[in-house]
């Protein structure tokens, strides 16, 4: 009998997968790593989505993404790395949303489907090949799950609806000016 199964390799492949894609996606956003734009390009681009202030809001997604999608990656942290990703992937898909659902049309396909790898990490648990595992699970308690779920929707919620106010308060202006 091995320490571990078919289930533990599956979800050392979706983390690593899952992680390493967010991560990647954070490097950019915060270090202008892989052709990404940095704090000042990305600050400058969610500024014009309407993520305000911009700068603050590129530091928060690149944190969530790259925090995130490392802890992911690892297994460690698990309930919270994967609320901080989904929660960074769903600001995400409220940009794209206007344009559907699939990728190659601008849609919300992408970032609905890392957003949702990092939620069901967070549910299901890292496995065995992970740190939490090596570490008694001590950051991956099943109390962890529904607090950091919650908190992440919580601040979801209130960011997404911000952008929103905005937009619609920018529109509002441009019609009557």
């Amino acid at each position: 009998m091995t320490c571990f199964d078919r289930r533990d390799l599956g979800l050392l492949l979706l983390r690593l997968s899952a992680g390493g894609a967010l991560a990647a996606h954070g490097a950019q956003k915060l270090f202008g790593w892989f052709g990404g734009g940095g704090l000042e390009g990305t600050g400058a681009a969610m500024e014009s989505m309407g993520y305000s202030p911009g700068k603050a809001s590129a530091t928060a997604a690149g944190l969530a993404e790259a925090g995130g999608g490392t802890l992911l990656a690892l297994g460690l942290a698990t309930p919270a790395a994967g609320a901080a990703a989904a929660g960074a992937m769903a600001g995400a898909a409220a940009v794209h949303f206007p344009n559907g659902f699939f990728a190659q049309s601008g849609g919300f396909e992408y970032p609905a489907t890392l957003g949702l790898a990092a939620v069901s990490l967070a549910v299901a648990g890292p496995g065995r090949l992970s740190l939490d595992h090596v570490l008694g699970d001590t950051v991956n308690r099943n109390w962890m799950v529904p607090a950091a779920l919650g908190v992440s929707a919580a601040v979801t919620a209130v960011t997404i609806g911000a952008r929103h106010n905005r937009l619609r308060k920018a529109r509002q202006d441009e019609q009557e000016g």
